[in-house]
């Protein structure tokens, strides 16, 4: 155990970590110790409930609009169990709830305001360490991110999947097969009844999409750092097995404040490795390059967009799930969850690095050493799902900054691909627009959108997954090549280039294409190329002009000013600064 004093004791003059004397009504400490005792006795906690105990603020994002977590409440209360019987005083904090569901333009516009929420109620309140609960998609990465920055022990309670969909005797998977469905249904081949019994299949239960996509993706990336307790991200949210892991969860963070393991303690650049190695074998979303990027930021580790695409070239894809594989979280799961791919992980030499810590309080290796796998969800890497990872960095003339394409999902024939782009400058106008034919999109088109990045979208909406026009649909054309500055839902599918930075509002060069000019995809050769002449493209960027800002006042306003680009994490400049605030002088 540690040495150090309790931090919050500071605040009701029991420096020493020991119990108030004078029955609760003592006036150790001065003034504003005793105003903090009184307002405790206000709240109805006796002395002994909390004083010379570690102070645990839950952190819950539960809400009634967020079905990711609806069941997050009684997660935790599970969580105050577990603190009471380590001997902690638990305390629970709403936080803002990111409904990747129902929040627009994009919950990724407000990742950071949660993530600076984190931050200054970590560093405003007398507690010693935090259980961040959350697995809707932008949640996990923003209560890392102001968790690390606080640098109060923490650890990650996942909310985890929901129970497999289910439509006329086949197995769904959120997300994916909605946009499937979708498709079916603007072509003319499903009618509006079927799409009516079809919503209520699709989502059965609480937890987050039971897809690889982005939700399971992040919880996944967050047990592979060492924040999450080994095995945990993939339980179902319904499961009685999450009930037990969020008690334990409870019972390990008063042992993390008495150790004084903090988050840079564990999200070291051998942890961001291996999570970043975890996502590729998982064939997870490319929106984890954004979030482990930004996360790493706040702790001072290098990760770059080469880094993804190099370890994407050695670690093999092992989990067989959708959208890339054939199964669902659940049956990950019951094939032995995380721990099961990290053992078929750790045998591709170099993959992992087992001797690193963890807030289980063992090395990580210790996550995967007996795990077995037990179901066809996970694969080996002599019989991999695919021999690289499921993403790919692209740079050339349209994208210096970089870009990112989850090739695995695309279609192989469109993997190296020439053609005439068709320009949308906005997703209202492709909206609009997509079905006309006069714009002569064929299956030899490049759809390019833009205004859709950080800036432009604003907040980087996920609309990189272009519709295509019903009338190819229904011609039997499901797939084209499609570019943009936006993102994708990690439970798409399709050949589609994301992240294009720097983005058309911030001066980027696709704000120079025109509809007609050639475009280049090659994913072998990792180039995305605007085929247009040096002196051209020159001639039209001084005749460019920048948009007009979309915010003029509030958070919106300061969202502009600081974000930063795609391959920058889209955090905040002034967030990913290194080094910490002091905490306040609780007298």
């Amino acid at each position: 155990m540690s040495g150090k004093p309790l931090r919050s004791a500071a605040w009701f003059g029991d420096s020493d970590g020991g119990a108030e004397g004078g029955g609760g009504s003592g006036t150790g400490g001065g003034l504003r110790a005793f105003s903090h005792r009184s307002r405790m006795r206000q709240l109805g906690y006796l002395p002994e409930e909390h004083l010379g105990k570690p102070v645990i603020a839950i952190l819950n994002p539960w809400s009634d609009i967020n079905p990711c977590h609806m069941h997050l409440r009684e997660r935790a209360e599970q969580v105050k169990r577990g603190v009471w019987q380590a001997g902690g005083f638990p305390l629970e904090f709403p936080v803002s709830t990111l409904s990747e569901t129902f929040q627009k333009p994009t919950p990724m516009l407000y990742r950071n305001l949660l993530a600076m929420e984190t931050e200054e109620l970590l560093r405003s309140y007398p507690v010693d360490g935090a259980v961040l609960m959350g697995g809707c998609d932008k949640t996990v990465p923003a209560l890392l991110m102001g968790a690390a920055s606080a640098g109060l022990p923490a650890l990650v309670v996942p909310s985890g999947p929901m129970l497999r969909g289910h439509h006329r005797g086949r197995t769904l998977g959120s997300g994916t097969d909605l946009w499937a469905y979708w498709d079916e249904y603007r072509a003319g081949r499903i009618d509006e009844c079927e799409m009516s019994q079809l919503s209520c299949g699709l989502a059965r239960s609480p937890g987050h999409c039971m897809t690889m996509g982005t939700a399971s993706t992040m919880t996944a990336a967050a047990e592979a750092l060492g924040m999450a307790l080994p095995g945990s991200s993939a339980i179902p949210a319904v499961d009685s097995a999450h009930h037990r892991m969020a008690a334990a969860s409870g019972l390990r963070i008063v042992e993390l404040v008495r150790e004084d393991t903090t988050p840079a303690v564990v999200m070291t650049r051998e942890a961001f490795e291996d999570a970043a190695a975890t996502v590729l074998a998982l064939g997870g979303s490319t929106n984890a390059l954004i979030h482990l990027i930004a996360m790493a930021g706040r702790v001072g580790v290098p990760l770059s967009l080469e880094d993804f695409d190099a370890l994407g070239r050695r670690v093999p894809v092992l989990a067989d799930v959708r959208p890339v594989g054939e199964y669902l979280l659940e049956d990950f799961y019951y094939a032995g969850g995380l721990p099961a791919l990290l053992r078929q992980l750790s045998t591709v030499p170099g993959a992992l690095h087992p001797d690193r810590p963890t807030v289980a309080g063992r090395p990580f290796g210790t996550y995967y050493a007996d795990a077995e796998t037990t179901g066809p969800a996970i694969r080996t890497p002599g019989k991999p799902v695919a021999e690289e990872g499921g993403v790919a960095v692209l740079h050339g003339n349209l994208a210096p900054g970089g870009a990112v394409i989850k090739h695995l999902a695309a279609s192989p024939a469109l993997l190296r691909h020439t053609g005439p782009a068709v320009v949308f400058d906005s997703y209202a106008e492709l909206r609009a627009g997509i079905d006309d034919p006069a714009l002569g999109i064929t299956a030899d088109s490049v759809l390019v959108l833009r205004g859709a990045g950080p800036l432009g979208g604003p907040g980087m909406p996920e609309y990189g997954m272009l519709p295509i026009p019903a009338y190819l649909l229904e011609a039997g054309v499901t797939d084209l090549v499609r570019i943009s500055d936006a993102r994708m839902s990690g439970t798409s599918y399709g050949t589609c280039v994301l992240h294009i930075a720097p983005e058309s509002h911030a001066g980027g060069p696709l704000a120079l294409v025109r509809s007609g000019d050639p475009i280049t995809l090659d994913v072998g050769r990792r180039l995305l190329q605007l085929e247009v002449e040096p002196t051209e493209l020159e001639r039209r960027r001084r005749a460019w002009t920048p948009p007009p800002p979309v915010f003029r006042r509030g958070y919106g306003s300061l969202y502009a000013e600081h974000v930063t680009q795609a391959d920058e994490g889209c955090d905040f400049d002034f967030l990913a600064h290194p080094g910490r605030d002091p905490f306040p002088d609780p007298h």
